[in-house]
């Protein structure tokens, strides 16, 4: 694939989390770094979506959400009209455990055809670790517009592509929304 624009959705108020999710320690480290490190062996193009001044310490660009309060559609909206590359890495902050070999599989899987490649298992589909094409930026809006906000309800009308992945790999894309998650998370890694 040609060149390829990371973003990081830092996302908005983490009501669970009560504070910046992306910001949170895992292993002494926040999540962001954790998924920057992830994506660091592939490219340095990585831009974050964010209001938040609380990242102003990492070296990226950061891009204040064009239409606020629109949830994870608001952010990938906002990364694909500021790319200058057809094909982008959409990725949530909250996934500490993501790995460079499994962000590489879904670069080396992906098709051009597709508008979407993300990865899935039987029982969870992964939309916040996808590959996202700029040409799909209209159909994004009109979903905006008319407050269609489900992540699923866009993939189903876009040309996709699903990579399968086993149920014990969603271990990889879990999300922590908590602190009982991420306590849980410690836990099952001692």
């Amino acid at each position: 694939m040609e060149t390829l624009t990371v973003f990081i959705l830092c996302g908005g108020k983490s009501t669970r989390m009560q504070s910046e999710k992306g910001l949170v320690l895992f292993q002494d480290k926040p999540f962001i770094e954790h998924i920057i490190q992830a994506i660091l062996p592939i490219t340095n193009q990585i831009k974050l979506i964010t209001g938040s001044k609380e990242y102003d310490y990492l070296p990226y660009q950061k891009i204040q959400d064009l239409v606020v309060d629109k949830g994870p559609l608001g952010g990938i909206y906002t990364a694909l009209s500021h790319s200058e590359t057809e094909f982008n890495l959409i990725l949530s902050c909250d996934i500490p455990l993501i790995s460079t070999e499994l962000l590489q599989e879904l670069i080396s899987k992906h098709t051009q055809e597709a508008g979407i490649t993300v990865f899935a298992s039987e029982s969870k589909t992964h939309p916040l670790i996808g590959i996202y094409s700029k040409n799909i930026v209209p159909v994004i809006k009109e979903a905006i517009d008319s407050n269609e906000l489900k992540m699923m309800d866009l993939l189903a009308k876009l040309p996709h592509q699903i990579i399968n992945i086993e149920e014990s790999e969603n271990f990889h894309f879990t999300n922590i929304n908590s602190a009982d998650e991420l306590n849980d998370l410690n836990i099952n890694l001692t």
